[in-house]
This record gives structure tokens, C-alpha cells and sequence, in this order.
């Protein structure tokens, strides 16, 4: 297939480089064109704009920063993408506007799908990424290949939008993992306890979880360079708590979570990994 892909960040450079070693052609386009110069070296072809990368593509995937930026880039794509054309937007957004996009897509008579992925950096290039789907069964069923080439826990999810609910389901497990992660941490430490050993403990328990597996090692070696940054998730978290206020729904944890992230965000750290929350209990040697 010829995939348009715009995005190669820390996670979709190599989720574009996953469909490039399937075999596939891969049109890339992304605001920093230095990001994409390994791609570009590997075969991929470079495309000034969203709406040429899209220009007789069999499918185009997003995999951006923001609501606004995924609006900003499908912009491009519906401008130039042919009738039968995958668009897939892997980021996480608004569950609102994938449903609108999604109806433009189809009023052109392009196949969209919502498929944010989990699995931070090191998901992204060993290709183990969970992907959550919205969308058309039919469209999930032809864009499987290419899911596949970058995951391995794939589902559908349920209709246009479902897909950003279930990864803001999985940011609010994971925000709720990472303030554990840093509490624990912060007690074994304030109470004189060899770090590493109580990781250790933990980690083949009942207390284990991806944060403790993942993110807890590199917390203590000083780490904080991002596999996700802060920033992406304080955006996420924010999505998270505005379908909560749509649907009435208080979660305390998620809003506590939010919060901590948000002080995060305000002292500096927002282009640290999630594990600089730390950050708020302690400072690292």
C-alpha cells in the first residue's frame, strides 16, 4: 500500500518505520523535516505538505500532538485523499472531533478510523503498541495489516470516537499507576530504604504495574528523558476530565492525577517523560 504518514515524534518514527519494513510505501511529512531524516534515509519519500503525502494514498495516518493539530492536518488529507482511502488518526484526541471527522471523511467517501495506540516509546519501536479502534468493521478489517506492522494488542473498539475513549479509559489507569509509582518511591525513600531492592520487590508482587516495570528503573537512574511527555499527557488528562464533565461523572483519582500533572507542567517539566512526576515528592540525585 502507499501510506501517508505525518508525524515522526518520539513514538511515530517508528511506527513509520515498522510500515516501511512491512514493505509498503511510505510518504512522510512532519513540521521538523530533521525528524524524519532516518525514514527518509531508509526509503521513505518526503511530501511538503499533509495534502500531497495524501495525494493518491491508499491510507493516511496522523499520529500528532493535539486536537488542533489533527484537525490541521486532515484538513490537508480530505483536501487530496481519493474516495476509499483509509484516515487514520492514532492520536490521542478529542472522542468529539474524531466523530466529526470521521462524518467528513465519509461524506467524501474516505474510511476513517480513530486507533490511538498505549505502549509508549519503546511499544512504538519494538512494535508491541496497543491500538483502540473506532470505527467501521469493515474499515478496521482493511486497516488490520497496517495495525499490525505496529502492535499487537489490536481491537475495535466500537463506532467513530470509540477508539479516544477507550485510550482516555487507559490514560486514567495509567495516571492513577503513576502517582502510586512515585508515592512508593517517595516512602521507601524517605524511610531509608535501598531503592532498587524495594523496586524489586514490588515489581514481582501484587504491587507490580506497567509504571513500576517501565518507568520505576529509569526514575532511579536519573532518567527522565520521554518515552511520553509530560505535556501530551496533561492534554490527555484535560480530554479525560471534559467527557467526564459531559457525562456528570466524578473520578477523584483522575482528578487528583490531573492536577499533580498540571503542577508538573507548570514547574517546567513538560517535556520530560511522565515519570518526572517523581519530581513532585523528591529531587532525583
Amino acid at each position: 500500500m502507499r501510506i501517508a504518514f505525518v508525524g515522526t515524534g518520539v513514538m511515530g518514527k517508528s511506527m513509520a518505520g515498522h510500515l516501511l519494513k512491512a514493505g509498503h510505501e511510505v510518504v512522510v511529512y512532519t513540521r521538523t523535516k530533521a525528524k524524519a531524516a532516518d525514514l527518509l534515509a531508509a526509503g521513505a519519500r518526503w511530501a511538503d505538505s499533509p495534502a500531497v503525502a495524501a495525494t493518491g494514498a491508499d491510507a493516511a495516518i496522523s499520529m500528532v500532538g493535539y486536537p488542533h493539530d489533527v484537525e490541521e492536518v486532515w484538513q490537508g488529507f480530505l483536501s487530496t485523499a481519493c474516495p476509499g482511502c483509509l484516515l487514520v488518526d492514532m492520536t490521542t484526541s478529542s472522542p468529539a472531533l474524531a466523530r466529526q471527522l470521521a462524518s467528513a471523511a465519509t461524506a467524501r467517501g474516505c474510511r476513517p478510523l480513530d486507533a490511538p495506540v498505549s505502549g509508549g516509546d519503546r511499544g512504538a519501536r519494538e512494535a508491541t503498541l496497543t491500538i483502540m479502534v473506532g470505527g467501521a468493521e469493515a474499515d478496521f478489517a482493511a486497516a488490520r495489516p497496517l495495525f499490525e506492522a505496529m502492535g499487537k494488542t489490536i481491537s475495535l473498539q466500537g463506532g467513530p470516537g470509540a477508539g479516544q475513549l477507550c485510550k482516555l479509559a487507559n490514560q486514567i489507569a495509567i495516571a492513577s499507576g503513576m502517582v502510586a509509582m512515585a508515592e512508593a518511591l517517595a516512602f521507601a525513600r524517605a524511610n531509608g530504604l535501598d531503592l532498587e531492592a524495594v523496586l524489586k520487590a514490588l515489581s514481582g508482587g501484587g504491587a507490580s504495574s506497567w509504571a513500576l516495570l517501565n518507568l520505576a528503573p529509569r526514575v532511579l537512574k536519573g532518567d527522565l528523558a520521554p518515552g511520553f511527555y509530560v505535556k501530551h499527557f496533561v492534554k490527555d488528562l484535560r480530554l479525560a476530565l471534559d467527557v467526564c464533565r459531559e457525562q456528570r461523572l466524578a473520578l477523584p483519582g483522575l482528578e487528583l492525577a490531573a492536577r499533580m500533572y498540571e503542577e508538573t507542567l507548570a514547574a517546567g517539566d513538560g517535556d520530560l517523560g511522565t515519570q518526572a512526576l517523581v519530581r513532585r515528592y523528591f529531587e532525583l540525585a
